[in-house]
C-alpha cells in the first residue's frame, strides 16, 4: 500500500473541459468541475483554462471544497525562441503557483510540437532535435529549474506525444543531460503507453528523479486505430485513446509497486482527456477513485 502521509491524490480538470479543444466540455463550469472533483474524493487539482486567475478568488473556491492546486502545465519554447521570452512567462507562472501553495510546475517543450495540430498525424513528422537544440533545451531547463528552486519549487518535465521528448531514447538522453538537482521528471503512464513504451520500465529507471505523476490509461484498440487511420493527437483524444486508470489496458500494478518501494512522495494525479459527452467526468472520476483506492489504499 502507498503511504497516505507521503502521497496525495489529485485530478486534472481536462476531463471536464479540454483547453486545447474548448468545444469538449464547453458546458461544464469551473464551479461544477471542482465540486465534482471534491465529490469524487480528490484533494488536489491542476490548473485549467476556466480557473480564476485571481488567487484570492481561486483559493476561496478551492478551500470551500477542500482542494489544493498541485501543478500547472507550462509551455516552454527553449529551442525556437529567445530564452528571455520563456523565462518571463515562467516567472509569472511560478509566482502564481507559489501563491496558490503548489510546489511543482510541469514544463513541456512546445517548439515544433505536433500535438495541437488537428490535421497532423501524431505518428508522422515528429520533430527530432539536433545536438545544438538538445543543448539549448537542457541548458534552458537547468536555468528555469534554478529559478523554481530559488522559490522553493520544483520543475518537472513532461514527456509528451508529438513533442521533441517522446521516445524512450529521447527521455534517456534528456535525463542524462539535465542537472538532476534542478530538473525532475513528470512521469505519465498514458503518454509512455501511447508511444509504445513500457511505463514501468521508465519509472523503475528514474523513480528517484520523479517528482510528479500522471495516472493515465489507454485503450489499445484505439491506439492501433489511430496508427492505421493516421489520426492527429487531438483526434485520438476525441475518439477515446485515453481513459482513467482501471478502465483501459495499462497494468498499473507494477507502477504502484515501484512508487511504493521507492517511497515516492508527492502528488499522483488522474489525467485522462476524453470527450465529456461520451465519458461523464464525475462518473469517470469516481471510477478512477475507486480503482486507485482498491490498488493502493489511497
Amino acid at each position: 500500500m502507498i503511504n497516505k502521509d507521503k502521497v496525495r491524490l489529485g485530478i486534472a480538470p481536462i476531463a471536464w473541459t479540454n483547453d486545447d479543444m474548448p468545444d469538449l466540455g464547453k458546458e461544464n463550469t469551473f464551479e461544477q468541475c471542482v465540486s465534482e472533483m471534491a465529490l469524487a474524493g480528490f484533494t488536489g487539482s491542476e490548473v485549467g483554462g476556466k480557473y480564476p486567475t485571481d488567487t484570492a478568488v481561486l483559493k476561496k473556491a478551492l478551500d470551500l471544497r477542500g482542494i489544493q492546486i498541485c501543478n500547472q502545465w507550462f509551455s516552454s519554447f527553449l529551442i525556437s525562441r529567445p530564452f528571455e521570452e520563456t523565462e518571463k512567462e515562467f516567472q509569472k507562472a511560478t509566482d502564481f503557483l507559489k501563491a496558490m501553495g503548489a510546489g511543482v510546475i510541469g514544463v513541456s517543450e512546445q517548439s515544433y510540437s505536433i500535438q495541437g495540430k488537428l490535421d497532423q498525424p501524431v505518428w508522422e513528422g515528429k520533430y527530432v532535435m539536433n545536438d545544438e537544440e538538445w543543448k539549448l533545451l537542457a541548458d534552458g531547463l537547468n536555468r528555469l529549474g534554478k529559478i523554481a528552486k530559488d522559490k522553493g519549487m520544483t520543475l518537472t518535465f513532461h514527456h509528451h506525444m508529438g513533442t521533441v521528448v517522446q521516445t524512450e531514447e529521447e527521455i534517456d538522453r534528456f535525463m542524462e543531460m539535465v542537472d538532476p538537482e534542478l530538473v525532475f521528471l513528470l512521469f505519465d503512464s498514458g503518454h509512455l503507453s501511447f508511444a509504445g513504451i513500457a511505463p514501468e520500465a521508465v519509472l523503475k529507471k528514474y523513480v528517484n528523479r520523479v517528482r510528479h505523476v500522471h495516472l493515465k490509461d489507454i485503450r489499445k484498440e484505439m491506439v492501433e486505430k489511430s496508427k492505421k487511420e493516421s489520426w492527429s493527437f487531438l483526434k485520438g483524444v476525441r475518439e477515446g485513446v485515453f481513459t482513467v486508470p482501471g478502465d483501459g489496458d495499462v497494468d498499473f500494478g507494477p507502477i504502484f509497486r515501484i512508487l511504493e518501494d521507492a517511497g515516492y512522495e508527492g502528488w499522483v494525479v488522474v489525467e485522462a482527456e476524453q470527450d465529456p459527452a461520451k465519458a461523464n467526468p464525475l462518473e469517470y472520476a469516481l471510477k478512477a477513485r475507486k480503482y486507485i483506492a482498491s490498488q493502493t489504499g489511497l
